[in-house]
């Protein structure tokens, strides 16, 4: 199990995309290694203890950042700066 922050929405400075957020797995430093998180779950809990998943597509950037697809409804604003796991 590795654990990640939530960084941001991906998307531009005119739309997000709340479906898709960029993560930095901790240890992550280079594309390389970010690449080998590729196809892992993604979990975050809920204050109440719900758990949201998502995949993890690809790199993001050349400092270890990942993108991670959640398909139900994404995550809440209130994910922001959070940590979530890697399994």
């Amino acid at each position: 199990m590795v654990n990640g922050t939530v960084m941001a929405y991906r998307g531009s400075h005119k739309t997000q995309d709340t479906k898709r957020m960029i993560i930095q797995p901790e240890g992550s430093t280079s594309k390389e290694t970010a690449a080998k998180l590729v196809g892992k779950k993604a979990i975050w809990s809920t204050p109440k203890g719900n758990k949201i998943e998502g995949i993890i597509t690809k790199p993001h950037g050349g400092k270890g950042a990942v993108l991670v697809r959640f398909d139900e409804k994404g995550l809440p604003g209130q994910a922001l700066g959070t940590k979530l796991e890697i399994a």
